[in-house]
């Protein structure tokens, strides 16, 4: 098989067999979400872009603290869930983070929230800066992404100070899907932040919750030990 006829992250493919999973699998429940929505703080009456919301699962826990939602994302799949979820009063918009502009106007929001999309994006600053043209002065963006440790472990190389693609095989709901994401260094992701107007308030290597030692003790070892994700604060 060539690499044309591969069909990368196909979320719209196994949407809801990786939303069942995201919710309960302790990467997500008990190490990713509780990390990002401390980092967010307080967001009652804040208004908050959910940029890559997926199946809604940060969403319902931004909007159950007051916060006022809007959803993008750019799996249809992914967002049919997030509308079961969400019920019909969050605004939830198809639209590709890569390609800039998103629908919404200068200003629009208090806070950006991503949550494990960076690593899908080959170059950062478009996206960031779309980001900060629609946040409110001062406003905060709060995101993660692949540790790049997490990347070399994956894809098998030595090369840290590289950005480069790499795959990886998921299974879900009996489905292997290939998955295809952006390696680069911390260096590179601080130089994208610079370069996009953004300033770095915060950077969270996370620990699992401790309740994930009794109900994931083998994740909760690993996590224990080998970061899999990074998260960053940063200041418009």
């Amino acid at each position: 098989m060539t690499d044309a006829k591969v069909k990368y992250n196909d979320y719209d493919g196994f949407a809801r067999s990786y939303a069942d999973d995201n919710e309960i699998s302790p990467y997500n429940d008990l190490y990713e979400r509780p990390a990002i929505l401390s980092l967010a703080g307080e967001v009652a009456g804040l208004r908050v872009l959910d940029a890559g919301c997926g199946a809604g699962a940060h969403a319902a826990e931004l909007v159950a603290r007051g916060a006022a939602v809007t959803g993008v994302d750019l799996s249809a799949g992914l967002l049919a869930r997030a509308r079961e979820r969400l019920g019909p009063d969050v605004p939830l918009l198809r639209a590709d983070l890569s390609r800039p502009p998103l629908p919404f106007p200068g200003g629009a929001f208090d806070l950006v929230l991503s949550s494990l999309v960076m690593h899908y994006l080959e170059a950062w600053e478009p996206t960031l800066r779309e980001f900060v043209r629609v946040l409110a002065p001062g406003g905060r963006v709060v995101l993660s992404t692949h540790h790049p440790f997490m990347d070399m472990r994956i894809s098998g190389s030595d090369d840290y100070l590289g950005t480069y693609a790499y795959t990886d095989a998921w299974e879900r709901g009996g489905r292997t899907m290939t998955m295809r994401f952006w390696h680069r260094p911390l260096r590179a992701m601080l130089a994208a932040f610079r370069a996009s107007g953004l300033t770095v308030e915060d950077i969270v290597e996370p620990d699992p919750l401790p309740e994930a030692a009794e109900i994931a003790p083998d994740a909760y070892h690993g996590l224990s030990r080998r970061a899999q994700f990074l998260l960053f604060a940063l200041r418009a």
